[in-house]
């Protein structure tokens, strides 16, 4: 059995600055792209993922995971934690939030039906605070 290739780390970092795939990567390399991944792990080169848990409390179902409401709060939520989307997907969260908020409505999910919007209940709406969280980030910034 022949020994395991190794990624050098400074080499790794260069090449990763200098905008190289995974693939091409991992060809350079002689690894396998899951290889690369995992040495990009190691050396610290990889962002840190982004927890929405917070914007989305609940378990979705795949056929809802895609629709407007998760959408938008992702989007929000990642606005949130410094790493805002692209400028449209952005300014339609803020203004679908900023409707929703403004009208005082706020969001429920049912695994069967979706996302429906209801009325917020007083002491506030689930969509107001992952907007105020959105908004104050991008003041920041």
């Amino acid at each position: 059995m022949g020994r395991r290739p190794t990624i050098d780390r400074d080499e790794l970092a260069e090449l990763v600055a200098r905008g190289l795939s995974v693939q091409e990567l991992a060809a350079h390399f002689g690894v396998t792209e899951s290889g690369v991944l995992q040495a990009k792990r190691a050396a610290g080169l990889v962002k840190p993922m982004l927890d929405h848990s917070r914007a989305l409390p609940w378990k979705l179902e795949r056929a809802h995971s895609q629709s407007g409401p998760a959408t938008n709060l992702r989007n929000l939520s990642a606005a949130a934690q410094g790493r805002p989307p692209a400028r449209e997907r952005l300014n339609t969260a803020l203004r679908w939030a900023r409707r929703l908020a403004g009208a005082g409505l706020d969001i429920a999910y049912d695994p069967a039906a979706g996302f429906t919007e209801i009325p917020a209940a007083p002491e506030g709406s689930h969509v107001a605070r992952v907007l105020e969280a959105a908004e104050k980030a991008l003041e920041q910034d």
